[in-house]
């Protein structure tokens, strides 16, 4: 109820913007993680063709970032987040109609591209248009972000019971029906030059050197964030022998958002700095992975259903610990990243910051996996949910660090009331 009552008092941009970002999650987790067994099971594409496709996409998002930050603060963030819907209409149609590997190799680019326009485009257009209410719009976003990451793959699963072309063609339609509304609805904004050309736009946030470093500190949310879909949903497959229980910790992280998270952030943006609540919810997020330590203690399948709750229970705990963790951290960490810029290059900052971090990332998760493989195989089984607890220590003490040599931006003065 609060969620909603909150969502009212908001512009219709803001609103629209949130609704926009149920159905992307929506449409994108219908499709893209059933696409690599699309392509090998239903294709027979080899393992390292389907690497090559699910590669190429990631890669043009990725890398593209900063692309699509630039061009929301010269074009207008509105034209681009249309412009990025109407791409990954283009490109996830183009997965459910093409079989063939130019196909498919184009469908990755457009659907990768479309991503790193729309992305940053949507986050700047939100920080400049919610004002001082920064940090309560992004807890808005995280919930809505959230929820279509769950409903996602429960739709997606259903579709393919039909067949992935059903499938695809749903997220491509959701897709369509999301830039059409953007072009009807979402409100056009002035653009501000910003007095200088691309390049010297990118030097200037690259030379900010508290940015970057606040960039590489975050190395440890996103890395850590990840684990909801990688180590997380195997420890809770480990744990009870049932692959549904994966599904488990998505439910229950999606409801404790849904009642949480406006709440959290509320109580917290009235007490105490943005970095102090950013290193809490990061040192959370790295601490979450100590109860399902003890999954790496059990030997042999689950005995029976109470065996299995019970085996889960370690999971489950640490899966919300960790989603309590991003509620805590992942709305001031959005606030922060404009103010560290002029507004004029918001979009900049926003497409830099998670070429940064996404980087980062991608290499967090490579230690990861490379932690899992080892202990599964010769080294501590241990060893992977002790990895997630170093890096989010680490990267809670370098925002604690930052801090404290006065690197991370002050809040916006409080603006005086008038009579």
């Amino acid at each position: 109820m609060n969620t909603w009552r909150a969502l009212r008092g908001f512009p219709l941009a803001i609103r629209l913007l949130l609704v926009n970002q149920l159905g992307v999650n929506t449409g994108f987790y219908l499709l893209v993680p059933y696409l690599a067994l699309h392509l090998s099971d239903d294709l027979g594409l080899s393992a390292a063709v389907v690497g090559i496709v699910l590669g190429v996409r990631n890669l043009s998002q990725q890398g593209l970032f900063l692309i699509g930050g630039s061009a929301s603060d010269r074009l207008g963030a509105r034209g681009v987040i249309i412009a990025g819907c109407g791409l990954r209409t283009i490109g996830f149609g183009l997965f459910a109609l093409g079989d063939g590997l130019p196909v498919l190799l184009a469908a990755s680019v457009l659907s990768g591209l479309a991503g790193a326009l729309f992305n940053p485009a949507v986050r700047a257009y939100l920080a400049l248009e919610a004002g001082e209410r920064k940090a309560e719009a992004f807890a808005l976003f995280n919930v809505f972000a959230t929820t279509g990451a769950l409903i996602g793959p429960l739709l997606g699963s259903a579709l393919l019971l039909v067949d992935f072309r059903t499938s695809a063609l749903t997220a491509a339609g959701i897709f369509a029906v999301l830039t059409l509304a953007q072009a009807l609805v979402l409100p056009a904004r002035k653009v501000a030059p910003s007095g200088n050309t691309v390049v010297a736009d990118w030097r200037e946030a690259v030379a900010n050197r508290g940015f970057m470093a606040f960039a590489l500190a975050m190395v440890g949310l996103f890395t850590m964030e990840n684990q909801l879909y990688l180590l997380l949903p195997d420890g809770a497959r480990r744990a009870t022998g049932w692959d549904g229980a994966a599904g488990i910790v998505f439910l229950v992280g999606t409801l404790t958002n849904l009642a949480l998270q406006l709440r959290v952030t509320r109580a917290l943006n009235r007490r105490g700095s943005r970095a102090r609540w950013i290193s809490a919810g990061l040192a959370l997020m790295g601490l979450s992975f100590v109860p399902p330590m003890a999954v790496t203690l059990y030997d042999g399948a689950a005995g029976g259903l109470t065996d299995a709750a019970l085996r889960a229970v370690p999971v489950l705990a640490g899966a919300l610990l960790l989603y309590l963790g991003v509620m805590i951290a992942q709305p001031f960490v959005m606030e922060l990243i404009p103010d560290f810029g002029r507004p004029e290059l918001t979009g900049t900052y926003f497409g830099l910051f998670y070429v940064v971090s996404g980087i980062a990332a991608a290499v967090g998760n490579t230690v990861i996996g490379w932690a899992m493989d080892a202990g599964a195989h010769a080294g501590p089984p241990w060893l992977p949910w002790a990895c997630c607890l170093t890096i989010g220590l680490t990267s809670a003490g370098g925002v604690v660090w930052l801090h404290r040599r006065h690197v991370l931006p002050a809040p916006p003065a409080p603006v005086p009331a008038t009579a």
